[in-house]
């Protein structure tokens, strides 16, 4: 269920894997997407257990509409009756609340300054990273008092530089905007590594404290992979302060 959870300075971090859900074939088994078509009943059972796994109150967790962008909201709770909007990032600066991700192979940003008090989420896919979705998140961090250098960054599962094939043409529009996305595939055709590029971004920013997963969703069974499978469920990336 939890594929991957670290934890540092009292800043937590976990992905899930697609295992140890209700949700039924295609969507089997840990779904946590409210927009793929499965049954919300089964997502938002699935949401509780996940939460739940983590010692995290499914009360409190604050999810996103996600729209391939690069803007950020700044959140002190969940939203309740209010329309989750549309962004591809939320910062919080109140201790004990979750921040998700949804993804099936873009790149999910988990980032926490644990002595400021601050965290956030943020859903890189291959238009986030050129906007500049994880620059702005960082940017909205220092705004509520974090440090760059104190940042811990976690980046989880997402389709890797070596089966991401892209046209010629779109690698070089991505390469423009950050060129450590460039890349190949295994086969030897134009690819994006969307990972490496968020490393690169974090790096210039001063974030020291990186890691990055190493399992590329397409390649893994044990991830949904929306280039593999079309219609399929999501993972989630959690972050939380003590």
């Amino acid at each position: 269920m939890i594929g991957q959870r670290d934890t540092v300075n009292g800043a937590h971090f976990g992905f899930t894997d697609r295992w140890g859900g209700v949700s039924a074939v295609p969507y089997e088994e840990l779904n946590l997407g409210g927009a793929v078509g499965d049954d919300p009943a089964a997502v938002t059972a699935n949401r509780e257990l996940a939460a739940k796994s983590l010692g995290v109150d499914p009360a409190r967790v604050v999810w996103m509409n996600q729209v391939h962008g690069a803007d950020v909201a700044v959140v002190d709770g969940p939203w309740g009756d209010a329309p989750v909007p549309r962004v591809d990032a939320i910062v919080t600066a109140e201790r004990g609340l979750a921040l998700a991700v949804l993804t099936a192979d873009c790149v999910p940003v988990l980032l926490a300054d644990p002595v400021a008090g601050v965290a956030a989420a943020a859903h890189a896919g291959r238009p986030g990273l050129v906007a500049g979705v994880v620059p702005a998140a960082v940017r909205a961090m220092t705004e509520l008092g974090a440090d760059p250098a104190r940042i811990t960054a976690r980046t989880g599962p997402a389709v890797c530089g070596r089966c991401y094939e892209v046209p010629e043409d779109m690698r070089a529009e991505v390469a423009a905007a950050e060129p450590a996305a460039h890349a190949e595939t295994s086969w030897g055709t134009p690819a994006v590594d969307v990972s490496a590029g968020v490393h690169a971004q974090l790096a210039r920013l001063g974030v020291r404290d990186r890691a990055q997963s190493p399992v590329c969703t397409l390649e893994s069974n044990d991830h949904f992979s929306y280039r593999r499978d079309r219609t399929t469920g999501r993972l989630a990336g959690y972050v939380w302060l003590d």
